[in-house]
């Protein structure tokens, strides 16, 4: 697919900062993707232009609605100098479910990696190189119809903007803090917790304050309706090891399907350790962790890969997970899926997809 690219004439003129200052999606590139969508021509007038801002009539349907879905995923320095991707198949696929589920078109697969590809390889000035450092990639789409009716959008808008990023956690990859929360809820079953879209995240952000203020990294979201069964940990699955077993929460419906989820669960697998997918309570972590029948947890997402978890805040108690230090089984997880995408590992998943 060919894409018309109209570059910026400042493009590589801004310093880039060095990796080692970089936050998390803090700075952009100097392009974007765009295109455009309605159900008389269908998807078109696919571009890359410079960054810039958006303009949108104040009643369109995003605004009000929430008719929007996104999707994150990183390109990475490899270690033979190429530029590599990590599995993107699987975030079309979950893009895919989610404008189902939003009720909108479905992007079709060649522009979607056809725009990731050519901004990449535009914007590559961006791309650090340290250890841990990426270029992260925010696929959106959004509904830009004028209207005030509660209704679909006639029309959509699909963007590609690209952020170098370090480190998600300013930890890195020591244990984090987590606070539980059983008085507010993420989602629901029957809901759309289980797509990507921004109306799961809005509503967190109130609870997330609170833990920050309590000296928290993140919040684990329980079940909506007895408030007793694990579901997520901030925007990451999680994952407890308990007695010689993985265990994981079910995907209920409320819970996102992570590919980083997916990724440890097939890696775990082929090390002959048990990886169970069922539900799991609260009043079970806490017990397990002052057994020692848990001895690590930790959370996974595109952002942050393996974050391990130290201590876990529920009623009032802080209660320790393991040793309170980084498990053996996280520290290997991030070894081997980092070692993956940045080509430092063999890739016998044929989940690397080189650009460049």
């Amino acid at each position: 697919m060919e894409i018309p690219i109209t570059k910026s004439p400042t493009a590589g003129q801004r310093p880039r900062p060095a990796d080692a200052d970089l936050g998390f999606g803090k700075i952009l590139t100097d392009h974007m993707f765009l295109a455009n969508y309605s159900s008389a021509q269908g998807w078109h007038n696919s571009r890359i232009e410079p960054y810039h801002n958006l303009t949108l009539d104040p009643v369109a349907i995003v605004l009000h609605y929430n008719q929007q879905v996104f999707e994150g995923l990183k390109a990475y320095h490899m270690a033979d100098g190429g530029i590599g991707l990590f599995r993107p198949d699987k975030n079309l696929e979950r893009m895919d479910r989610s404008t189902q589920r939003m009720v909108m078109p479905q992007i079709a697969r060649d522009i979607f990696m056809s725009a990731i590809k050519e901004l990449v390889l535009l914007d590559r000035y961006w791309l650090p190189t340290s250890d841990g450092t990426s270029i992260y990639i925010r696929p959106t789409m959004i509904a830009t119809e004028a209207a005030l009716g509660v209704q679909p959008s006639d029309t959509y808008l699909f963007f590609v903007v690209l952020s170098p990023v370090g480190p998600y956690y300013k930890e890195g990859f020591s244990p984090t803090r987590i606070y539980v929360s059983d008085e507010y809820i993420r989602a629901a079953r029957g809901g759309v917790g289980n797509a990507k879209t921004s109306g799961n995240y809005g509503p967190t952000l109130y609870v997330s304050e609170v833990a920050k203020k309590k000296g928290y990294t993140q919040v684990l979201w329980l079940d909506a309706v007895e408030r007793e069964y694990v579901e997520e940990v901030g925007t990451s699955n999680v994952f407890f090891v308990i007695g010689d077993e993985l265990v994981t929460p079910s995907l209920s419906g409320s819970i996102l399907s992570g590919v980083t989820r997916d990724s440890v669960i097939q890696v775990v697998r082929s090390w002959d350790m048990n990886v169970v997918e069922r539900r799991i309570s609260i009043t079970e972590v806490a017990e397990g962790c002052k057994d020692g029948t848990i001895s690590e947890a930790f959370a996974t997402g595109t952002a942050a890969v393996v974050s391990p978890i130290g201590e876990i805040g529920y009623k009032g108690e802080d209660i320790t997970v393991g040793t309170g230090e980084t498990g053996p089984l996280a520290r290997r997880l991030f070894d081997e899926l980092t070692g993956i995408q940045y080509g430092r590992k063999d890739d016998p998943f044929g989940w690397s997809v080189r650009i460049a």
